[in-house]
């Protein structure tokens, strides 16, 4: 695959799109590290920050006229981008992220004194943890499903169906999970869920610009970042709601559009810097008429099939292993690597071993834990070549498997 880019109004140039050559350039990125982990915090084109610079640069010209026409900006930039998410402007709101779109959910569901919510060990922590806070609320308790790495479509589901009870009111399931770059069988849990009367919010934190048509079908709740693989300016994620829970969905923050319905009274949110998300269609514009994102999509799955082969192989020609990793439904943008010995075993020294390869190594990298298991996950996008994981793999590894062997790091 190679693709000549189109030359954007305002933008860089980028270089073709290929395993030899991206448009590293168009990216405010320090070339000085390796950058193997879009999946935390995305990056941002060059194109829309400049885009939110300005808007930012308007609202501090004229900071009442800028919050006086804000909601209406937000509407307008809700229809821009409905597109891309294959939805109607009026069925999504924005929130800061896909965190807050689950809290916002959790604060507007109607109380049920003893309800059960099912989540998997796959789940998002700090989303787990706010289902947790909404379980002692109700006087409940949340539900873990255990779901193999290796779980297929079929036993996955099961797995999580079988937890299933009649105290049971919410489930919350990942999309893409964060710690082990897997996707759920989210369609089949949701028509379950269905069936019993079951409310199912799905985190969806991965999956614009990554899929396709992000938003599952079934009926669901469900909240996506878009500043991650759709590389939108870091606060913008949206907010899904099934149509009967709309009438009762309310903001985090309650301002002076909590009289109104949704979701314009999710475009009211006082002070808040809303230029995010009215810059986002600048970046999901920038790389749709460079590359178009099948193109983007195949080129980051071909660089994290690059980048597990070749630091799998070069963690077995050391320790003898097979360090590749058998994931059921797997995601080709985002993959994992098995770390040797005792690396990030635990969510703790998986921190550990990251700040120490950012602090040593200036590598930007997600090792996490699961099972018991470190593993590193890889996730390229647009600008990841084949040089960024061969200065990986030269520069890197071998100190991630000195530090094996030591013990850990």
């Amino acid at each position: 695959m190679s693709l000549t880019a189109r030359t954007t109004s305002g933008g860089t140039t980028p270089r073709p799109l290929g395993p030899a050559g991206t448009g590293f350039d168009a990216w405010p990125l320090d070339p000085g590290i390796l950058h193997l982990n879009h999946g935390s915090y995305g990056a941002v084109p060059r194109i829309a920050l400049a885009a939110q610079q300005g808007l930012r640069d308007e609202m501090e010209a004229d900071p009442v006229g800028w919050f006086i026409t804000l909601p209406a900006r937000m509407a307008a930039a809700r229809a821009e981008l409905a597109p891309f998410l294959g939805l109607e402007a009026e069925g999504f709101a924005f929130v800061p992220n896909a965190s807050a779109g689950a809290s916002a959910v959790f604060g507007s569901l109607p109380h049920e004194p003893g309800g059960e919510i099912v989540v998997t060990d796959h789940g998002y922590g700090a989303v787990t943890m706010g289902a947790e806070r909404l379980a002692r609320h109700w006087g409940g308790k949340v539900v873990t499903a255990a779901v193999p790495l290796d779980a297929d479509e079929h036993e996955a589901a099961e797995r999580i169906i079988s937890t299933f009870s009649p105290r049971t009111r919410l489930v919350l399931i990942d999309q893409i999970t964060s710690p082990t770059a897997r996707r759920l069988p989210v369609e089949r849990v949701a028509c379950a869920a269905a069936e019993r009367g079951i409310r199912v919010l799905v985190d969806g934190a991965h999956a614009p610009g990554l899929i396709g048509r992000p938003v599952p079908e079934a009926k669901v709740t469900w909240v996506g970042n878009l500043h991650k693989f759709a590389c939108a300016p870091r606060g913008t994620a949206v907010v899904v709601p099934t149509s009967d829970l709309r009438d009762d969905l309310h903001p985090v923050i309650d301002s002076w559009g909590a009289s109104l319905g949704f979701p314009e009274r999710f475009d009211h949110q006082g002070t808040v810097d809303g230029t995010a998300p009215l810059a986002a269609v600048r970046a999901v514009d920038f790389i749709s008429e460079t590359w178009g994102w099948p193109a983007v999509r195949a080129h980051a799955g071909a660089m994290a099939a690059y980048a597990v082969q070749r630091i799998a192989d070069a963690f077995a020609a050391v320790t003898g292993e097979d360090h590749h990793v058998p994931v059921g439904m797997p995601v080709d943008q985002i993959r994992l690597v098995r770390l040797p010995g005792p690396l990030a075993t635990t969510p703790a020294s998986a921190h550990h071993v990251r700040d120490r390869l950012k602090a040593e190594h200036r590598s930007a990298t997600a090792p996490t834990s699961f099972g018991g298991r470190g593993y590193l996950r890889v996730a390229p996008h647009a600008y990841t070549s084949t040089s960024h994981v061969d200065q990986f793999v030269d520069r890197v590894v071998p100190s991630l498997l000195d530090w094996a062997r030591s013990g850990g790091a």
